[in-house]
C-alpha cells in the first residue's frame, strides 16, 4: 500500500514538474545525462572500486546473472521484479519485501530501468548505477534528494 502511494506521488510530481514552463522546471528526469553526471557517477564507481559496464545511453551496470532464454522485455511488457533501491550513501530509500515481488509496465518506470531490464533475460539479475536524468531528475522525493545518483539492485522475475 505504502509503496502504491510512493508511486502515484512519483507520478504526480513528474507531470507537475516536467509541465512547468518557468525556468526552474524539470528538465533533467527524461534525456541524456549531462556530462558532469556522467563524470560524478564515473567518479564514485571509480572511487568505491566498483566495476562495470558505461552504457552509450550515460548509465553504468553490473549483469550478475543474464537470466535464461531468448527473450528480453520491451517497453510494452510488465515486467516482474524484486528490487532495492539505495542513495550512494548506502540509504535505502525503497525495496520489496523479502519474498514479495512487484508488478510495473516498463514503459512507466523511470528511464534507467527501461533501458537497462532490456539488458536481461528471465530470471535475470543487475544492479543499475543511475545518474538523475535516469532516475528521479531534479525531483526531491521523500528520502530521495533532487539530483541524486541512484543505485538499483533489481531481479527481473518475468515479463
Amino acid at each position: 500500500m505504502i509503496k502504491n502511494v510512493f508511486v502515484c506521488a512519483l507520478c504526480i510530481f513528474l507531470l507537475y514538474a516536467c509541465n512547468k514552463s518557468d525556468a526552474n522546471s524539470c528538465t533533467t528526469v527524461i534525456g541524456q545525462p549531462t556530462a558532469s553526471e556522467v563524470t560524478n557517477l564515473r567518479n564514485y564507481l571509480a572511487a568505491n572500486s566498483i566495476a562495470t559496464t558505461e552504457d552509450p545511453k550515460g548509465f553504468f551496470y553490473n549483469i550478475i546473472f543474464s537470466g535464461t532464454g531468448a527473450d528480453t522485455p520491451s517497453q510494452t511488457d510488465s515486467v516482474t521484479v524484486r528490487y532495492k533501491g539505495t542513495l550512494t550513501n548506502g540509504t535505502v530509500f525503497d525495496s520489496t519485501a523479502s519474498g514479495i515481488t512487484r508488478k510495473f509496465l516498463l514503459s512507466d518506470l523511470i528511464t534507467g530501468w527501461q533501458y537497462g531490464l532490456p539488458l536481461l533475460k528471465k530470471g535475470g539479475v543487475i544492479n543499475l548505477y543511475l545518474p538523475p536524468a535516469h532516475g528521479y531528475g531534479c525531483i526531491s522525493l521523500p528520502n530521495v534528494p533532487s539530483n541524486s545518483v541512484t543505485v538499483f539492485h533489481v531481479e527481473l522475475n518475468d515479463f
